[in-house]
């Protein structure tokens, strides 16, 4: 019994810590954010007083400035999300299968290359991309000058869809490595006897992705693709400081717009409402994902039934 008691009590010691960042740190500031949003609140003037819903409402309501960010935010973040989500999971375990066949004498020394460029501020990953795709004299459009590929320049930063692809680009090899990481991780856990009864099978790559593969990394795939889902989702500093949010602001995403709103437009209790509303599209479509991974195994499970 005393040492049922005393296990207790170190368990609560050891998770203590968590428990007091998690409380201030994330949900102190979110239940104020929430707060702040039923509020009149100017970043010069503060608190004018509660008004209700009528911050969502301003947002909300077609026409006016407030709904025209959100929704140019919205759409361009969503953009975003469509095209990075799938190259970020593809890419990155892609790079986990060729580590996972490497010799085991290079698999760390390839783990910490791919790794490294997730520790690079956002801010020094701007300024390489910029010089690599700036349109005059940049390193990407000589090469493909020089090469033959291309007969002009490509304004890369100011034109559609290249403002994209660039951001992209610098969005994959930035954040790549975790991903990646993760997806090792996950491979090494496979049980190898798997592999060899299919290699005795006669069964290829292909075989042997979709069939052991994925299905034993499944729950590792969908804790990724969640992830990746919300960091798409707080698109910023790349747009921020690679295209400034155009070319006619087709880069600004919604998490700039907040800032806009709140310090350009000095309305922080719009600006929390919009972080809110953010807040639960983020939920909705993590929450979706989650429910639909967990409903296909469960048809999955009936029909191997």
């Amino acid at each position: 019994m005393y040492k049922e008691t005393s296990s207790k009590k170190w368990a609560i010691l050891l998770i203590s810590p968590f428990l007091i960042f998690f409380i201030v740190f994330w949900l102190v500031p979110l239940l104020y954010g929430v707060w702040i949003s039923f509020h009149n609140w100017n970043v010069s003037s503060g608190n004018s007083g509660f008004n209700g819903l009528d911050n969502y409402l301003k947002i909300l309501t077609p026409g006016t400035i407030f709904n025209q960010l959100f929704l140019k935010g919205l759409v361009n973040t969503l953009v975003f999300v469509v095209i990075s989500v799938p190259a970020l999971i593809i890419i990155s375990l892609g790079l986990a299968l060729t580590i996972d066949n490497l010799p085991s004498s290079l698999k760390a020394f390839f783990r910490t290359i791919f790794f490294l460029s997730y520790a690079v501020s956002v801010t020094a990953v701007s300024a390489l991309f910029l010089w690599l795709f700036n349109g005059n004299g940049g390193v990407v459009n000589n090469a493909l000058l020089s090469s033959g590929v291309i007969d002009t320049p490509i304004n890369w930063l100011n034109s559609q869809p290249f403002a994209w692809i660039a951001i992209l680009i610098a969005t994959v090899w930035w954040t790549i490595g975790f991903n990646m990481l993760l997806f090792v991780n996950a491979l090494d856990e496979v049980d190898g006897s798997l592999y060899e009864a299919a290699d005795l099978d006669g069964a290829g790559f292909l075989s042997k992705l979709r069939y052991i593969t994925l299905p034993e990394i499944k729950n590792v795939m969908v804790f990724i693709l969640m992830t990746t889902v919300i960091a798409s989702f707080n698109l910023y500093g790349q747009t921020k400081l690679i295209t400034g949010g155009g070319p006619e602001k087709s880069t600004t995403t919604l998490t700039m717009n907040i800032q806009q709103t709140v310090f350009d437009l000095n309305q922080l209790g719009i600006g929390s409402a919009m972080a809110i509303l953010m807040g639960i599209i983020m939920m909705t479509v993590t929450g979706a994902q989650y429910w639909l991974s967990y409903k296909r195994k469960e048809m999955k499970d009936v029909i191997t039934k």
